[in-house]
C-alpha cells in the first residue's frame, strides 16, 4: 500500500437553516439536509467532502445518500485516492441514480489526495484561471414586496446580476422582475425555470421582460429536462441565450444537447453528475463550441469549493452561480475560499483549505 491509500471513509449528517425558504418552481427548502465526508489516506492525511441532496430536482434525499454512501465507502477502502478517477467511474457503476452521494465521496478523496500531495485541489486540473470571480445571486420564487426586499439588500453588498428564480406565474413573474428593474440601476437577470415554464409561458416571459427593457442574459432550463426541442425554440425564437441544466446529468445528455442545437450553456452541477463526470462533460462542451456555466444545489463551501476548484483549475466557465453559502444562516465552514460581496476569492492552502467539526455519532467504514 502507498501513502494515498484509503483506510477510512466517515459520513454525518448537517442542518444548515437558509435564511429565506429557497422556492423554486418545483418544490422548497427551509434548511440545507446534507451529509459532511471524510476520508482518511494512510499517510493520515484527511479530506473532506458533501452531498446536498435536493428531492425536487434530484430525485435524492439525505436518507437514501446516506444509505447509498455508506454502502459505497467499502469500494473506496484500499484504493489509492491518485486513482480517483477510476474510483468515480466504479462508484457510478455501483451507484448511476445517486450523484450527490457520489459527489461527496468524491470531494473527500479529491481533497484528501491534494493535500497529501501539498497543492491546492484546482491544481489537480490545470490552475488555468486563478484569479478572483464573481457570482450571481438567487432570489427565490416569493411576493412582490419579499423580491424588492432581498433584491435591494443584496444590491448593497455590491451583486448586479439577479438570478431570478420562475416558473409558477408568468405573469406574476414578469411583474417581479419588473419592479426590481424599475428599482435597481444597472443590474441584468438571469430567468431560471427549473422546469416550471410550458413553451408558451417562457416566450411569454421572455416578451415580457423585453417589453419593459429588462436585460435578460440567460434562460436557464425553462422547460421539463426531455423536451429538447422547446428548449431549442426558446433559444431560436427569443434571441435570449438557454441554459441547459437539468437536462444535462451526464456526458451522453451533453452530446444529445449538442447534436439539436438545444442551448447555448451547460450549467455544470458536480451534485447531480458526480466530479469526474462533470470534468468530462465541461470538456465535451467547450469542445462542441457550447460555452459553461457552474452551479450547485443548497450546498456550503464545502462542495461550493469543489465547484469553485473546477473553475480556477479547467478555466473557460463565463457564468459562476456559486452563491447558496451566501443564503444559510451559518458557515459550518473554516477556512477556504471567501466571499466579498458577490466576489469569490481563490485560497492557495493545500485541498480545500478547509476545516469542519466532525462529531462522535458518525458512521466510519475502515
Amino acid at each position: 500500500m502507498n501513502s494515498h491509500t484509503i483506510q477510512r471513509v466517515e459520513i454525518w449528517p448537517i442542518d444548515v437553516p437558509i435564511t429565506d425558504p429557497f422556492v423554486v418552481a418545483t418544490g422548497a427548502r427551509v434548511t440545507a439536509q446534507n451529509l459532511f465526508m471524510r476520508v482518511t489516506l494512510r499517510d493520515g492525511t484527511q479530506g473532506i467532502g458533501e452531498a446536498a441532496p435536493f428531492p425536487e430536482v434530484g430525485g435524492e434525499d439525505r436518507a437514501s445518500c446516506l444509505a447509498v454512501a455508506t454502502g459505497l465507502a467499502p469500494t473506496l477502502i484500499g484504493q489509492s485516492a491518485a486513482e480517483h478517477q477510476a474510483i468515480a467511474d466504479k462508484l457510478s457503476e455501483e451507484a448511476p441514480l445517486y450523484p450527490a452521494a457520489r459527489c461527496g465521496l468524491e470531494t473527500a478523496m479529491l481533497d484528501a489526495y491534494s493535500r497529501s500531495l501539498r497543492i491546492p485541489l484546482w491544481q489537480l486540473w490545470g490552475s488555468v484561471d486563478v484569479r478572483d470571480r464573481e457570482t450571481n445571486i438567487t432570489i427565490p420564487i416569493c411576493d412582490l414586496d419579499k423580491t424588492l426586499e432581498l433584491t435591494q439588500s443584496w444590491y448593497a453588498k455590491g451583486f448586479r446580476l439577479f438570478k431570478m428564480k420562475v416558473g409558477k406565474d408568468v405573469e406574476e413573474d414578469i411583474r417581479r422582475l419588473e419592479t426590481v428593474h424599475y428599482t435597481l440601476p444597472n443590474i441584468a437577470f438571469i430567468g431560471d425555470g427549473n422546469q416550471g415554464f410550458s413553451r408558451e409561458d417562457c416566450l411569454l416571459f421572455a416578451a415580457g421582460v423585453k417589453k419593459f427593457g429588462g436585460r435578460l442574459v440567460l434562460l436557464e432550463q425553462p422547460v421539463i429536462r426531455d423536451d429538447l426541442e422547446g428548449l431549442q425554440a426558446i433559444r431560436h425564437l427569443t434571441g435570449v441565450p438557454v441554459a441547459a441544466d437539468e437536462s444535462v446529468r451526464s456526458l451522453d445528455d451533453a452530446r444529445q444537447v449538442a447534436r439539436m442545437h438545444a442551448a447555448d450553456y451547460i450549467n455544470i452541477k458536480i451534485m447531480k453528475t458526480g466530479v469526474a463526470e462533470a470534468l468530462r462533460i465541461a470538456t465535451f462542451a467547450r469542445s462542441a463550441g457550447m460555452r459553461l456555466m457552474v452551479g450547485g444545489m443548497v450546498e456550503t463551501r464545502v462542495a461550493m469549493g469543489c465547484s469553485f476548484s473546477l473553475v480556477l483549475g479547467v478555466g473557460g466557465i463565463d457564468v459562476l452561480d456559486l452563491d447558496t453559502p451566501l443564503l444559510l444562516s451559518t458557515d459550518p465552514v473554516k477556512g477556504g475560499y471567501r466571499y466579498t460581496g458577490p466576489v469569490l476569492h481563490p485560497w492557495h492552502g493545500a485541498g480545500l483549505d478547509m476545516q469542519v467539526f466532525c462529531p462522535e455519532d458518525r458512521v466510519s467504514v475502515q
